[in-house]
């Protein structure tokens, strides 16, 4: 796996780069061609918190998770942990859904404004259509509360959520 790594407000020393390389090189048994996986890394620090974000994309699905904890390390252990409990609990979910598809492909770039005032962060999304199954898939292997998707069953844009119940909802639109 190729790793990129960035660091916001903090200096990304050898000691931490060599860390996660060693700690991200574990996941590389649950990709096919793991040379081909590009994950993307970015340490942050906010107030106390050290923050550990970690997108990994590939031709199939995205993983994402971001993890905040006092201590660096502990915020790489405890993301590691999460990315590899995403890929075990849905690995069979993958292989049957995947296996006879074409390949999909979430592309998202994300532009960060220099402006303060209102908008932070932008996202754009290439929206490629799937059925509300995939989408649901797609939710739990990101480590977000939403997930947009463009629903193959009626052409609309559709935002699935999961509810404080644990369940999920799903908003379309016309």
């Amino acid at each position: 796996m190729r790793i990129e790594i960035r660091g916001d407000k903090i200096e990304v020393t050898e000691a931490i780069r060599n860390y996660i390389e060693e700690k991200l090189g574990h996941l590389d048994q649950y990709f096919e061609r793991p040379e081909e996986i590009k994950a993307y890394v970015v340490i942050r620090v906010r107030n106390r918190d050290n923050i550990f974000e970690v997108t990994i994309p590939t031709p199939k699905f995205s993983l994402r998770v971001e993890t905040a904890e006092n201590d660096l390390y502990a915020a790489i252990d405890l993301s590691i942990d999460k990315l590899e409990r995403q890929i075990r609990k849905n690995k069979t979910k993958l292989k049957r859904k995947f296996k006879d598809t074409l390949q999909y492909e979430l592309l998202m770039q994300e532009q960060e404004e220099e402006n303060e005032s209102v908008i932070v962060k932008r996202k754009s999304l290439s929206l490629k259509p799937m059925d509300e199954e995939e989408a649901m898939l797609q939710l739990e292997l990101t480590d977000h509360d939403f997930f947009i998707f463009k629903n193959a069953d009626t052409n609309n844009i559709s935002v699935i959520y999961k509810r404080k119940d644990g369940s999920y909802g799903i908003i379309d639109t016309n």
